[in-house]
């Protein structure tokens, strides 16, 4: 399969355990907006896991397991979208792993999240989130188990700083607020410094001036697209976080790579997914 076939899909990870429902719901809706195939992807830890002295009749129960709940979780996506096709892929490997793998064959991968402690997030076999959103050579949107309706008139908000991995964020949100027909709030967050020879109003007016300068171009580009940016003071993930409370979801780039460990999101990124109540969406550099 050639690279322009392997990015026409979203893929959704599927959590055995259950509570998928979210993740999967976003997917299809995303699927059906840009006509692309939806691709569920479960996957069953590998054989060898030392809790298990002989864990092959473990192992059998765990694909058995993902198979029903993988063929469940189509049958719901297909329901839920009539008009996406809808296919699944029964991985054999740790989720976070083979999903990063997947990322860079795709165009968006959709995660679900249980709230894992700091603790959990970086030592369980099973974690998902922190590493995919790591090293996933796509966006990736995290959709929580307790994200609520957004607010009526719908809205996205993404945050801009003036970075690369920003530009790449900005590009997808416009993109997103087009395709759902919905407002977007560009919100770049001023930390005034604590020395400075310059007045704080002309420091704050250079940066409404460098945010409208930012999305001039874009207006130009997504005409329908109703624009609201905004320069807010105070700390980045507070003030994201704040303004996303009722959004569709909040945009925002992702600086650097994970390397080996597949943990280093930043720090923005990694308050968001702790501290958000809608979908977070991030977005690597090109």
């Amino acid at each position: 399969m050639n690279s322009t076939q392997t990015r026409q899909e979203i893929v959704v990870g599927v959590d055995p355990r259950g509570g998928w429902q979210p993740a999967v719901a976003w997917g299809a809706d995303e699927a059906r907006l840009r006509r692309l195939q939806l691709r569920l992807a479960l996957s069953v830890p590998p054989r060898g896991d030392a809790r298990h002295a002989d864990d092959s009749p473990h192992h059998r129960r765990l694909e058995e397991d993902g198979r029903r709940t993988l063929t469940e979780a189509i049958s719901w996506a297909q329901a839920r979208s009539p008009e996406a096709e809808v296919v699944g892929s029964l991985l054999d490997g740790f989720p976070g792993r083979q999903l990063a793998l997947l990322s860079r064959q795709v165009r968006l991968v959709v995660l679900g999240t249980r709230h894992l402690g700091r603790v959990e997030e970086i030592l369980s076999s099973g974690s998902v989130v922190i590493p995919v959103t790591a090293q996933a050579g796509c966006p990736v949107v995290v959709v929580g188990d307790d994200d609520e309706d957004g607010q009526d008139p719908p809205y996205l908000v993404v945050g801009v700083d003036g970075s690369e991995p920003s530009g790449a964020a900005l590009a997808l949100a416009f993109e997103e607020a087009d395709l759902r027909r919905c407002a977007l709030h560009a919100i770049a967050v001023w930390q005034p410094p604590v020395f400075t020879l310059g007045s704080g109003d002309t420091l704050f007016h250079d940066e409404r001036r460098h945010l409208s300068e930012t999305v001039a171009g874009w207006r130009e580009k997504y005409p329908d697209v109703e624009l609201r940016p905004e320069v807010r003071i105070g700390s980045p993930v507070e003030v994201l976080a704040e303004a996303g409370e009722r959004a569709l979801g909040i945009v925002v780039g992702r600086r650097g790579q994970g390397g080996y460990t597949g943990m280093k999101v930043g720090s923005v990124v990694h308050g968001l997914l702790h501290r958000a109540h809608c979908p977070v969406i991030t977005v690597p550099a090109p």
